[in-house]
């Protein structure tokens, strides 16, 4: 299945959406064991890219992945924004050439959680979107090629669910979390909750497709 560029304003105001809509949410999750910033961050971001985004939606699925990239890098700034710009940009240059679907999305956006992970020097189960993003890539990646694509965007949304939730009993080891040592037990990381949600409104828009 191929799905065109063209989609992305609508994927771009979802995310503005969900992210606005759970602002709050979010700016307390951040404030118990982060910066309190990272919702800011957030929507200057996605500010710069609904001001371009009718320029994205022209471009084919690598260029336009890269553009957002240095977008991300440029505006959300701090540690989201320089993960977020390394996720779009390795996915830009994984997928360069090639006719984009599920497969190739699959594994552009796997070499981008990679970069990721080396980008942030972390891993699975340290409190972070990582959280989010590693087992979601890898459900993409097992099921691209075998499963129904509505069924495959219930498996990804489950999993992110599922890999949000997980930080909650974590204990943090990134960033200023890292200084609260026990006490950063039992709160649920603000990168993977709003990862989890950016995912989740991204599935609901191509569910509506």
């Amino acid at each position: 299945m191929k799905i065109n560029p063209d989609i992305l304003p609508e994927l771009i105001q979802a995310v503005n959406n969900t992210v606005t809509l759970h602002a709050d949410e979010l700016t307390e999750l951040d404030k118990a064991i982060g910066d309190g910033d990272h919702v800011i961050n957030l929507q200057r971001g996605l500010d710069a890219l609904l001001a371009q985004q009718d320029e994205i939606a022209q471009l084919d699925w690598a260029s336009a992945w890269q553009k957002i990239g240095m977008i991300c890098m440029s505006k959300i700034g701090g540690a989201s924004g320089s993960l977020f710009g390394t996720l779009f940009v390795t996915m830009a240059k994984t997928a360069k050439g090639q006719a984009v679907d599920v497969e190739v999305f699959a594994q552009a956006f796997a070499a981008g959680v990679e970069s990721m992970k080396l980008r942030g020097k972390a891993e699975a189960g340290e409190k972070t979107m990582l959280d989010v993003l590693i087992p979601v890539a890898q459900v993409l990646q097992e099921n691209a090629s075998r499963a129904e694509f509505p069924d495959l965007l219930v498996q990804v949304e489950q999993a992110a669910q599922v890999g949000m939730e997980s930080t909650r009993d974590m204990l943090a080891t990134k960033g200023r979390a890292s200084f609260l040592g026990e006490r950063s037990l039992g709160h649920i990381d603000a990168g993977a909750k709003s990862s989890q949600l950016i995912i989740s409104a991204i599935i609901d828009t191509l569910q509506r497709q």
